[in-house]
Order: C-alpha cells, then sequence, then structure tokens
C-alpha cells in the first residue's frame, strides 16, 4: 500500500498532536504512533506546564532568568525568548480547547512552585497534567477531518527524497509506503536506553535515529537529567515518578538516617534544581554507604496531599505507602533528554523539510539542565513553530502537487532473521553503569566499544524489521551517540 500526504507526523505526545492541530485545515495529514495513542511521555508528566500567563507578582524576563540558572547560562537565547514570550498563548489555547486545569477558592487558576522557580507559575491539573493536556489535544486532532491517525503503527525506515519524505511503516502485519512533502520527528526521548527510567515504553530514541542516518545534526545527547525523585521500589524497569511539586509544597529530603541533608550541598535545599539535588543524593549515598533516601510529606495535611496529590497517594497506597503518614522511598533515574535533533527556530533540523518536536528535538531552550514544567511548554510553542512554517512554505510552493511524491523502494527480503535476543538488555546496563549522575569514565570507555560492535552487526545483519529491531537499533544508536559524547 502506498499513500501520499502532505505532512506525516510520527508520534502522538503534546508536540506531535499540537503540530497537527495547528496545521492548515487544507493540508491532508497522517498521524503515527507506535503503541496506543495515549502511551507517551507527555501523558506522564504529573507537575505542569510552566507559563507567565495573566500574572500578577511574575514576569517573562524572571522566567527567563530561572530558566538560564537552571540550564547553566548554556541555553539558546533565541528559542528561551520564544519560549517564555509564546507560553501565554499556548495557555490559551488550550484552555479553550477544553484543558482543565486546578483553581483555587476564587475560581482563579491555581499555580504551584517547583524546583528552580522564583515564582508560583507551574499551571496543573491535580498532579496529572500531562495526561489532562494530552487527552484534551487527542480529543481535538480526532475532530480534524484533514486528518487521519493511525496507532500501533512502526515506522520503520525513513528515506529522504527529491520531493519529500517516504517512509516504510509496519502496520496491523503489513509494510506500507507512506510519502510526503514534510516530516515531523515527535517520537519522544531515550528513557528505555536506562535500566530504570521514568519514561513509557515507547522512549527508545527512535526519531533521533532516523534523523542521524539522514545526516541531520544531533546535538548535546549526552545532556540527560536524572530525575531526583522517582519511587525506588528496585523492581520495575519503569520507575513511578514523585512529582517536583510534592518538594514544591514542602517536603523533605531524608537521608537513611532519617535526616534532612540537603543544607549541605545547596541553599535552596530541597527546591535546587534536579541535576543538583540528583548529584546531592548520590554523593550522601556514597559518603553514608547507603542507597536509602527518602520524601518527607508527613507534616503537612492529610487531606490536601489526598487532594493535591491523588494520583501519587493512590499510587503510593498500592505499594503499601500512605504518604501522609509514611515516608517515600526515592532516588534518582532517567527522565529527561535536553539534547537530540538540532532545529532552528522554527523546529526544522539541517535535513531541508525534517522537522523535530518534543523531547525528541535539541531547541537549546533548557540549557544543560532543564528547569522544571518546561518541556510540556517547550512542546506546545514549537509544535506550533514547526506548524507555522510548514503552512509558509506550503503557501509559498506553486508548483507542488501532492500526487508527483516520490515514492522510495523499501525491500523486504524473505529470508531475513530475527534479531539475537538481549541486546537491548545488554545496552541497557551498559549505559546504567557508564553514565548515571555521575558518569564512569572507565565503564564508559569499555561500554562504547561494546556498543559500536553490536551497531556495526545490526547494521550488516541481515535481520527481520519489526518492533524488536527497529527499538534495538534505535537503543544502540543513541547509546553510542552517548558515549562517544562522553569520552
Amino acid at each position: 500500500m502506498t499513500r501520499n500526504y502532505d505532512v506525516i507526523i510520527a508520534g502522538t505526545g503534546a508536540g506531535g498532536i499540537y503540530t497537527a492541530i495547528n496545521l492548515p485545515d487544507d493540508l491532508k495529514v497522517l498521524v503515527i504512533t507506535k503503541r496506543d495513542l495515549i502511551l507517551c511521555n507527555s501523558a506522564l508528566a504529573q507537575g505542569g506546564i510552566a507559563a507567565v500567563y495573566q500574572p500578577k507578582d511574575d514576569s517573562v524576563s524572571m522566567h527567563t532568568q530561572d530558566t538560564l540558572i537552571a540550564g547553566g547560562f548554556k541555553n539558546n537565547p533565541d528559542s528561551l525568548k520564544i519560549l517564555v514570550n509564546e507560553a501565554a498563548h499556548e495557555i490559551e489555547t488550550i484552555l479553550k480547547l477544553g484543558v482543565d486545569f486546578d483553581r483555587d477558592e476564587h475560581g482563579e487558576l491555581h499555580r504551584t512552585l517547583e524546583g528552580g522557580h522564583s515564582r508560583r507559575r507551574i499551571f496543573h491539573h491535580k498532579d496529572s497534567t500531562g495526561f489532562e493536556i494530552t487527552t484534551k489535544l487527542q480529543e481535538a486532532l480526532k475532530k480534524r477531518p484533514n486528518t487521519d491517525i493511525l496507532e500501533n503503527a512502526l515506522l520503520c525506515r525513513l528515506k529522504k527524497t527529491s520531493t519529500g519524505f517516504s517512509s516504510d511503516v509496519l502496520y496491523e502485519g503489513e509494510h506500507c509506503t507512506f510519502n510526503s512533502r514534510y516530516f515531523v520527528l515527535a517520537t519522544g526521548g531515550i528513557g528505555r536506553v536506562y535500566d530504570y527510567t521514568t519514561n513509557s515504553a515507547i522512549a527508545t530514541g527512535d526519531g533521533i535515529t532516523f534523523a542521524y542516518e539522514m545526516g541531520a545534526n544531533i546535538k548535546n545527547l549526552s545532556l540527560i537529567q536524572f530525575h531526583p525523585t522517582a519511587f525506588n521500589n528496585k523492581h520495575t524497569r519503569e520507575c513511578f515518578l514523585i512529582s517536583e511539586a510534592v518538594r514544591g509544597e514542602g517536603a523533605y529530603l531524608k537521608n537513611c538516617n532519617k535526616e534532612r541533608f540537603m543544607q549541605n550541598y545547596d541553599e535552596r535545599l530541597e527546591l535546587a534544581p534536579r541535576d543538583v539535588v540528583s548529584h546531592a543524593i548520590i554523593s550522601e549515598g556514597r559518603k553514608l554507604d547507603s542507597d536509602e533516601f527518602y520524601l518527607d510529606i508527613t507534616h503537612k495535611d492529610p487531606e490536601f496531599l489526598k487532594n493535591r496529590f491523588p494520583m501519587i497517594y493512590k499510587y503510593l497506597l498500592s505499594q503499601g505507602i500512605d504518604m501522609t503518614k509514611d515516608m517515600i522511598p526515592i532516588y534518582p533515574c532517567q527522565h529527561y533528554l535536553m539534547g537530540g535533533i538540532n532545529v532552528n527556530t522554527s523546529a526544522m533540523s539541517s535535513v531541508d523539510g525534517l522537522y523535530a518536536v518534543g523531547e525528541c528535538s535539541h531547541t537549546g531552550v533548557h540549557g544543560n539542565n532543564r528547569l522544571a514544567s518546561n518541556s510540556l511548554l517547550e512542546a506546545l510553542v514549537f509544535g506550533r513553530q514547526a506548524a507555522e512554517d510548514i503552512a509558509k512554505r506550503f503557501a509559498e510552493d506553486n508548483g507542488y502537487k501532492q500526487d508527483d511524491l516520490e515514492s522510495a523502494d523499501f525491500a523486504i527480503d524473505p529470508n531475513a532473521v530475527p534479531i539475537p535476543h538481549g541486546i537491548r538488555t545488554e545496552v541497557r546496563h551498559i549505559i546504567q553503569k557508564a553514565y548515571f549522575v555521575i558518569p564512569n569514565m572507565q565503564e564508559a570507555l569499555a561500554g562504547f566499544e561494546r556498543v559500536s560492535e553490536i551497531k556495526r552487526m545490526l547494521e550488516e545483519g541481515n535481520y527481520i524489521i519489526d518492533y524488536n529491531f527497529v527499538e534495538a537499533k534505535s537503543l544502540t544508536t543513541v547509546a553510542y551517540l552517548i558515549l562517544k559524547e562522553v569520552i
């Protein structure tokens, strides 16, 4: 099957969906997601979305300064200016689309505080903001007659053609070819390259790998954020996140002796940026020879906690912990990627016509470390920037005809074999040991050699192109690029 579209978007997180919603109605759009529509990192975002919107004691310059401080002043100033200045527009838009943010007793939008922010500017829906935003955006997307949506559709190969892009998609057991004038990668993060991550199962770095293979500039892939307060049950690969907002509402960090310790590392205490807190936990753990750490908010009113954090409260109860009475076991784990497919302020990569939005992109707004709750904002702001740039280019392209799109030849070898078992697990172990919070250079050097071997094997072998192969190749490529930067 071969079908032509004006724009194809891979990924159904906030960035991908918002791009589709903002494209002109007269463009034919295809949105694909490799799993269920809601399975994405955006839907897992708990804390909220940062924005200066109808401010009382806040300003765009304050938001800018907080973002710069968190990012070590390595942020891209042009992208950052767009992020903070366009924030109010995106909040206004998603409110009109039905997003339900929490309000105070006066009916005013409630703002919470998170680490690194000097003002309360985090809009939220209880402790499941990402799910609220993503589901409401998906409802809006489904109403657009110009947009087709394919769930459980795996992007296997992507090629640049003389007229745009040609993609090989595995859908309902068949390889289908879809062509487009423009292509938007919104494939999320790389969390599954680690043993432990807060990311969903889709986060295997597929989009970054496709862009890399087409020659796109990949930047700062070693800039990985480790969230300091993931629930530490030591049994599951996908770690449940204890939101930054819990500390924002007054929780204390405690060591194995049940003592607060952040005063020994940073004057901002528990509200220091994530990289600072993660480093403090690892350093304190080495000092005490323990990986037992806790988040304690038992001094707060129980009813407030149940209403403010219903999802976290319910989950912890299922694990035998009552956060109104018990301390919560926590430990850092992989959470977010600041690097990715390098894009300009219109979200376009160095490959003409190839855009990247959301976590797979590198806009540079976060610098060396993302400020809490700037990620959903980035996805929306640059999703709209991508859509507007695509619309502008279509308006200027008078000679374009959808029927003229070139189709690439994606050969399927009947003699191909499955990939060897255990590749993804081996790669995860390598990265976890080599590059977690405080890098281990000895492990990184040895790991790079082994990952390079696996990468060559996957490139040269004759393997069946399915979920196992695509994700193993993506994780291996991501690991290779991370370690190449590190060493």
